[in-house]
C-alpha cells in the first residue's frame, strides 16, 4: 500500500477567519471548500490543510491518511478488522469522491482512511 499523503484536519467556528489566516498568514492557497475548507501549499501541493466546521464530523479525526487507491482502503479495512481494531466509521464511498473509514489507532487518534474514487 502506498501513500500519497497524510493530512491534518482542523475544526473551524468559523471558516471564513480560518480561510483568511491559512491564506494571508500563511500563504497556502485554497484547493476546495465544499464539503471542507481544504488548503494547500503552492510549492508542494501535496502539503495540505483540512478544516471542517465544528461538529461536522463525529467524532472529528484528527487525520487522513491517503492510500493512494480505493482497493487500498478495502485492504486497511480489511486488516483492522482482522486486528480488532476500533472502527468508529464505516468504510463508505462519499458523494464527494472518496472511500474511507475512521480507525482508532493504539493511543485513541481517530484517522480518516482514504482514497479518491476517480
Amino acid at each position: 500500500m502506498g501513500i500519497d499523503r497524510i493530512v491534518p484536519y482542523v475544526e473551524s467556528d468559523d471558516l471564513e477567519t480560518s480561510s483568511e489566516f491559512y491564506t494571508e498568514v500563511l500563504g497556502l492557497e485554497i484547493a476546495f471548500d465544499d464539503p471542507v475548507l481544504g488548503l494547500r501549499s503552492p510549492d508542494t501541493p501535496a502539503a495540505q490543510v483540512i478544516v471542517t466546521p465544528s461538529g461536522m464530523e463525529d467524532p472529528q479525526p484528527h487525520f487522513g491518511v491517503d492510500v493512494g487507491d480505493p482497493a487500498a482502503v478495502d485492504a486497511a479495512y480489511a486488516e483492522a478488522m482482522r486486528r480488532g481494531l476500533r472502527v468508529v466509521y464505516p468504510i463508505t464511498d462519499e458523494p464527494w469522491g472518496v472511500r474511507r473509514f475512521f480507525v482508532e489507532d493504539p493511543d485513541g487518534a481517530v484517522v480518516n482512511v482514504l482514497a479518491h474514487l476517480v
